[in-house]
Parts: C-alpha cells; structure tokens; sequence
C-alpha cells in the first residue's frame, strides 16, 4: 500500500487526461517533422536549434517514462507500446556514451526516435483497431518463410551446382532467398525460369510452377483474406467499444442526475417544517426549476418512440376527419340536389290559356 496514494491517483488522472493525450501527439508529431528537416545537411550544419529541440523532446520522453513508472511501476512493462518506449530511451542514453564516433551515434539514436510515430497508433483507437491484425498477419508471413525456406535449400540442391549450376541465382542461400522473393511476387519470373532451361534444366518449370502456385496464388490471397477478416473483426470490436462507452457515459450522467435529485428532494424533505401545506412547498420548488434543468424519467409516455407513435396516430387521426368533413358534404351536396328534385316534382303545373 502507497503512502502517496492521493498524488499517484492525481497523476494517473492527469496521464490519462484527453490534455496529456493531445500534448504527446503533438510532440510525437513535431519530432518526426524536425527528423524529416534534419535530413538536409546544410540546413542542419548552419542552424544550432536543432541539437536544442531534440534535448527538450527527449526530456519530454524521459518525463514521460518516469512519471508512468512512479504511478504504476509493475503495470509499466505490461504494455507494449511502453517497452518501445524505454527501449528507445535506453538506445538514446546508452548509444552515444559507450560507442565511437560519438556523433554518428547521436545520428543513430535520433533516427531511432522516428519509431516513436508508432505510438500514435495508441492515442487513436481507430488505428488501434487496425494494428491489432498485425498479430495475425504475422502468422502468414512466418509461414511464407517457411515455404521459402524449404524451396530455398531444395533449389539450391537442384540448381545451385558451382560447375554446372545457376551459381548466380541459386548457388547460396541468400542468392536463393532473393530469386524466390522475385518468383513469389511474379516479378520477372520467366526470365529467372529461362536461364534455368539455359544452364540445362529442362525439367525446372515443374519447380517454378509449384513454388508460384503456394507461394503467390496460395499464400498471397491467404495474406489477402487473413487482412480482411481481420479488419472485419476490428471494426466489430470498435463499434463495440464505442457503443460501450457511449452507455457507459449515459449511465454515469444519469447516475449523477439522480444523484443530484435526491440530494434536491432530501433539502425540500428537511425544510417541510417551514411551509404550511404541500401544495406551498411545490409551489416553491417549481420556482427554483430552469428549462434547461434534466430530469430522468422512466415513464412508458415520455419515452421517443411512444411520442412519435403517437403524433403519427394524430396525424392520421386528422386525415381520417379530414376525409369524414369532404363525404359529409358529398353527401349534403346529393341530398340538396334530391330534395329539390323532390320540389319540382311536387309543385304542380301551370293550366294552358284558352285562345
């Protein structure tokens, strides 16, 4: 148990603050735009600045790395992105001291500070969501290795012969590596196949043909799915996350809103002695009540779709009077002409003058 535990809980807050967040984004940011800049030499030998940037940068880090380490020095190395960073810093700090020259060290050591760019994948969980199939994709490329590997030793076997062989593309392994690279991504693959039939090896093409059909048809559209999936399953996971938070949010507002209503109705409860009547005491609560007050209210009618059900059935409620008003006075129209048909018929006809 800490002694310090209200100024840990302080700087956990304040490490995990949206303010601190952003703060290292724009260092992160700003350090591989001065990397970028520092890459012209005669920009970099006539100005002094930028020796005092990476200095302040790397104090940042440095501040960084110890301020997490004192909040939580067990939990520090749990996370990956945190061993990227102590492994840098260790580099920076070690590199330029114990190894000679020492200014191509600094060069060595701020270079690697460009692969602090990685952690901006940590700040974003979109990014974060799509990093989490590199795990996976992994798996594919070990196993491509290992296709190559095999193909690697059978063709420098068959082919790598230092007399009569093709000692140029298959007379070792790194030379070996190299052709089925070329082979496995269909980069030039005939020419490579037909210096095989130059040096004599009529039958190679069965060879060539089996190793670009696993290679490349196989493991190149497993490669393809393996993304696809992957990307499918982490965009699932973080519209999960979202929604989660989003909940979580709603429900710590409403949790805080009934807080502050039963806190508001325990002071009215204590101060009933002062009113006469109930009626005087809701009276004057309805005074202390604003229209931007919230209030949470479970009631079936209050709800949106109960409201918009409902203004729809009035809506057609005032169509359906609409239309009973327009056959009410079809019907009085017919019944006016009827009756007076009705009189016409009834009066009776006029008698003929005699000449």
């Amino acid at each position: 148990r800490r002694k310090d535990a209200k100024f840990c809980a302080y700087l956990r807050r304040l490490l995990g603050s949206p303010v601190f967040a952003f703060l290292m984004i724009c260092v992160v940011s700003l350090n591989a735009i001065l990397l970028a800049i520092e890459t012209d030499y005669r920009l970099r030998l006539n100005s002094s600045t930028f020796f005092l940037t990476d200095s302040l940068i790397l104090s940042i880090y440095t501040s960084e790395f110890l301020l997490k380490l004192y909040v939580d020095p067990c939990g520090y190395w749990k996370d990956g992105y945190n061993i990227l960073d102590a492994v840098i810093l260790l580099v920076a700090f070690i590199l330029p001291a114990f190894s000679s020259p020492p200014a191509h060290s600094w060069e060595v050591a701020k270079g690697l500070q460009a692969l602090r760019i990685l952690k901006l994948i940590k700040y974003s969980s979109g990014m974060r969501a799509l990093g989490q199939m590199v795990k996976t994709v992994m798996y594919v490329l070990i196993l491509l290795f290992m296709l190559m590997f095999i193909f690697a030793i059978l063709g420098h076997g068959l082919y790598g012969d230092p007399e009569t062989g093709d000692t140029e593309n298959w007379g070792n392994m790194e030379a070996a590596f190299f052709t089925l690279f070329s082979l496995v991504t269909v980069d030039g693959w005939t020419d490579l196949q037909q210096e095989l039939e130059d040096h004599g090896f009529v039958n190679s093409h069965v060879f060539t043909t089996v190793f670009i059909l696993l290679g490349f048809f196989v493991f190149f559209h497993m490669f393809i799915g393996v993304v696809i999936i992957k990307m499918q399953e982490s965009n699932q996971k973080y519209e999960r996350e979202r929604k989660a938070k989003r909940k979580a949010a709603i429900w710590a507002k409403k949790q805080a809103l009934l807080k502050k209503q039963q806190e508001e109705m325990s002071k009215i409860t204590h101060q009933t002695i002062q009113y006469r009547a109930f009626n005087e005491m809701v009276d004057n609560f309805k005074k202390t009540l604003h229209h931007t007050d919230s209030i949470i209210v479970e009631d079936f009618c209050v709800s949106l779709r109960f409201i918009d059900l409902y203004l729809t059935v009035l809506d057609l409620q005032d169509e359906s009077v609409e239309r009973l008003q327009e056959l009410h006075c079809e019907m009085l129209g017919v019944l006016s002409k009827i009756l007076e048909v009705m009189e016409g018929k009834s009066q009776p006809l006029p008698e003929k003058t005699e000449k």
